[in-house]
């Protein structure tokens, strides 16, 4: 039985490629690759030695991006979050700018970088600084008051505090939030490939779309992000296996 519920992810994407070949077929007119030009899409970049060079270049700008922001907007926004007369401070300019999309800056990230990794990396940042900043002020507003006085009755430190109280009140909301922010890097650094620099999985969409309507190419870098995405986002879940952070969530 249990063999059976770990088969049919594997048999869900075996029907739908089955249901991709089907329609290739019954259309007149082979406008996308069917799955096997697709396969060897992804062979060819192997061969040429690409795969890796675009990927590794992706996950560089996703990985400074999001540990910049992650470093500068959890710290901020457990302050905002624990301070009230902070929160009414920051919340107007935080509010204003958080709904411009990170891909509105590409002119002004350009003028700033030129094309380039900083550009890119610039874009990824601010796309996950507000998403991380707002987690991290919600969960210390959402940690319950009565564990915070019952730590001061005890005569705890604001060090002490922090560390006994807040930090594991709040470590199983910022896990999601991660998980939820990663994946919106994954997402910048595709858009913003595709502008704001010559290399990584978004500029290979683009360029083998301009250079000879390799549609092979453009669908094989899709199942590539996909893939990627789907690997980093198994890569935050298993912090929410740690021993420490488990207690924060449901138990089957």
């Amino acid at each position: 039985m249990k063999l059976l519920v770990r088969l049919r992810p594997i048999a869900f994407i075996a029907l739908l490629l089955i249901l991709w070949q089907i329609a290739i077929d019954l259309h007149p007119i082979h406008i996308l690759p069917s799955p096997w030009q697709t396969a060897g899409g992804i062979l060819y970049l192997i061969q040429h030695k690409l795969l890796l060079k675009y990927i590794a270049a992706s996950l560089f700008r996703v990985t400074w991006g999001f540990t910049l922001a992650s470093i500068l907007a959890i710290p901020l926004g457990l302050i905002i979050g624990w301070y009230r007369r902070a929160e009414m401070a920051f919340n107007p300019i935080i509010q204003i700018l958080r709904p411009i999309s990170p891909l509105a800056w590409i002119p002004i990230a350009i003028l700033w970088f030129g094309v380039g990794d900083s550009a890119a990396i610039f874009l990824i940042f601010l796309g996950c600084f507000f998403p991380l900043m707002l987690t991290a002020i919600n969960a210390v507003q959402s940690v319950p008051e009565v564990y915070v006085n019952a730590g001061r009755n005890f005569g705890l430190s604001p060090s002490e505090l922090v560390y006994r109280v807040l930090y594991p009140a709040v470590v199983p909301q910022l896990i999601v939030g991660l998980r939820i922010t990663l994946g919106i890097a994954w997402l910048v650094v595709v858009a913003a490939e595709m502008i704001a620099v010559d290399s990584g999985l978004g500029f290979l969409i683009v360029d083998a779309r301009n250079a000879g309507n390799r549609y092979d190419l453009v669908v094989a870098g899709m199942v590539i992000i996909g893939i990627i995405g789907l690997l980093l986002d198994l890569a935050m879940r298993s912090l929410e296996q740690v021993k420490s952070f488990r207690w924060g969530y449901a138990q089957d």
